[in-house]
C-alpha cells in the first residue's frame, strides 16, 4: 500500500467521506475536522486544513490553505496560500490566490479571482470579477465584471472599499483608490478618484446616438 493510500485510509477512519478514494491526490499534509466530504479529482498540495463540515467539490486544487467550518468549495476551483473563514462558499471556477483572507459568510462566485486581498464578513463577489490587492469591508457587494486595476505599469497599488458599499456591474476601480462606507458606484463607471461615503458616484460618458454622415433618417 502506497503512502498516499495510507493517508486516505487514515482520514476515512477519522470520518472523512471520499466520494471515490481512488480519485483523490494528497501530495502533502491534509488535516480534516468532522463531517468533511471530498468529491472526485481533488488535489491537495503542501499543508491544507479543512475544518468541520467542509465540502470540497469535484476537480478542485487546494494548496497551503485553511478552509473554515461549514464552508463549501464548489467544483473546478483553485485555492492557494489562502485563509478561508466559516460558512463561506467559493466557485464554481473560483480562483483564490496567495495572501488572500476571506472572513465568515463571504460569497465568491463563478469565474471570480481574488489576489492578495482581505474580504471581510458577509461580502459577496458572485460573478466574473477580479479583486486584487484590495481591502473590502463588511457587507460589500461587487457587481459582475468589476475589476480593481491594481498595477499601473510600474508598481502595484491598493484598493480600499468601506463597509456596506455597493459597486455596480462592469466597474473599473483604478488604484490607489478608496470607496467610502455606504457608497454606491453606478454600473459601468471607471473611477480614478476616491468616492465619498453615503453618495452615489457615476463616472461614465453621457449616452448619445449619432447618425453616420453617409446615412439618412428613414421617414
Amino acid at each position: 500500500m502506497n503512502n498516499m493510500r495510507k493517508k486516505i485510509d487514515f482520514l476515512i477512519e477519522q470520518g472523512v467521506v471520499f466520494v471515490d478514494p481512488s480519485r483523490v491526490d494528497i501530495r502533502g499534509d491534509l488535516v480534516c475536522g468532522k463531517n468533511v466530504v471530498i468529491d472526485i479529482n481533488v488535489i491537495f498540495e503542501g499543508s491544507v486544513k479543512l475544518k468541520d463540515n467542509v465540502l470540497i467539490g469535484a476537480n478542485c486544487i487546494l494548496e497551503d490553505s485553511v478552509i473554515g467550518a461549514s464552508s463549501k468549495i464548489k467544483p473546478f476551483s483553485l485555492i492557494e496560500g489562502a485563509t478561508i473563514g466559516s460558512n463561506t462558499f467559493i466557485g464554481p471556477y473560483g480562483r483564490i490566490r496567495p495572501g488572500t483572507i476571506l472572513e465568515d459568510f463571504v460569497q465568491i462566485g463563478n469565474f471570480v479571482e481574488i489576489k492578495n486581498s482581505v474580504i471581510k464578513s458577509n461580502s459577496r463577489i458572485n460573478h466574473l470579477s477580479f479583486i486584487g490587492d484590495s481591502d473590502l469591508g463588511r457587507r460589500v457587494t461587487i457587481g459582475a465584471g468589476t475589476i480593481t486595476c491594481n498595477h499601473n505599469g510600474i508598481k502595484i497599488n491598493r484598493t480600499r472599499v468601506g463597509e456596506n458599499a455597493y459597486i455596480g456591474s462592469g466597474c473599473n476601480l483604478i488604484a490607489p483608490i478608496e470607496i467610502g462606507s455606504n457608497a454606491t458606484i453606478a454600473a459601468g463607471s471607471t473611477l480614478d478618484k476616491d468616492a465619498p461615503c453615503d453618495h452615489l458616484t457615476i463616472a461614465r460618458a453621457r449616452q448619445k446616438s449619432i447618425l453616420p454622415s453617409n446615412k439618412s433618417v428613414k421617414k
